[in-house]
């Protein structure tokens, strides 16, 4: 098992839940057998999308709400990395949304892991699209007027084959739900509750502690009628675990003609004859 994943000095706060999330990714990674070399990290902007630069892999920081796409086109040139996702609410839900929902749709076979602590905490506090109604902010002073999405079932709603929610705080199973995330054969969105120990004073470690249980083994994650129904379940009693899981889904790559042949795009090269064709009758 490799062991060649650490950690670089970090900015976080101290008490961070994003710390426990990249411990937890860093042991994934290792108990998986992965090396540096064949990983890709990738973020937005944003607390969370500052984890690729904090551990000893390849990483790519894109714009606001932008880190999805960067990481289909990196999947969808080289599918032999592994690429990985991690952001927050803001940047996966807010920004990114669009991508969130059309990544979904097409199904590529990267790891989407969302930090949701239910603020912008970047920018020191202001409401996310998954803050409670009446949270009240530096900025949403009176609370806040907009119901928050609820993301998971949102994914299960949309058709994503592997939708999984998790607490930083229980790394024992948040580390098992990442190995499975990342070993699933398309798109793999996991939602981790993770504290934001500076402007979030509501949903705290505790908070979740007294909220939160594991889905017990009898439970059906293939019957996406009773996903649905644990995804909506959100207050008292939050479950956490593997949701949702459709174990046949076809990958946008297993439906290309030209990535369904294995591969690579790197390695693909087209006779230099037919190019000068094709760009011959555009001069």
């Amino acid at each position: 098992m490799s062991e060649h994943f650490c950690t670089y000095e970090t900015a976080w706060c101290p008490g961070c839940g994003n710390f426990s999330i990249l411990e937890s990714l860093k042991r994934a990674l290792n108990e998986l057998g992965k090396d540096p070399y064949e990983v890709l990290m990738v973020g937005g902007i944003g607390q969370a999308a500052k984890l690729p630069q904090y551990i000893s892999a390849n990483s790519f920081c894109g714009l606001h709400g932008r880190a999805l796409p960067a990481a289909a086109a990196a999947k969808l040139s080289n599918d032999n990395l592994t690429v990985i996702v991690d952001s927050g609410d803001g940047d996966s839900y807010g920004e990114g949304g669009n991508h969130f929902i059309h990544n979904i749709r097409r199904n590529v076979n990267i790891t989407h892991f969302i930090h949701d602590n239910q603020i912008y905490g970047l920018t020191k506090g202001q409401a996310s699209p998954t803050s409670d109604l009446g949270f009240v902010t530096g900025v949403q002073v009176s609370g806040n007027i907009n119901n928050p999405l609820n993301p998971v079932a949102l994914a299960i709603t949309l058709g994503a084959g592997f939708v999984a929610r998790a607490f930083s705080g229980d790394m024992q199973q948040l580390i098992e739900i990442m190995k499975a995330a990342i070993e699933y054969d398309g798109y793999a969105m996991v939602d981790i509750l993770q504290p934001c120990v500076s402007f979030n004073k509501i949903n705290t470690f505790s908070y979740y502690k007294n909220r939160v249980y594991h889905l017990n083994e009898s439970y059906d994650p293939s019957n996406k009628l009773i996903a649905l129904e644990k995804s909506m379940e959100f207050g008292e009693r939050i479950p956490t675990g593997i949701l949702y899981l459709e174990k046949n889904k076809q990958s946008f790559s297993k439906k290309n003609e030209v990535l369904s042949q294995g591969i690579p795009l790197i390695d693909v090269s087209e006779d230099s004859s037919i190019i000068s064709k094709l760009t011959a009758n555009l001069v």
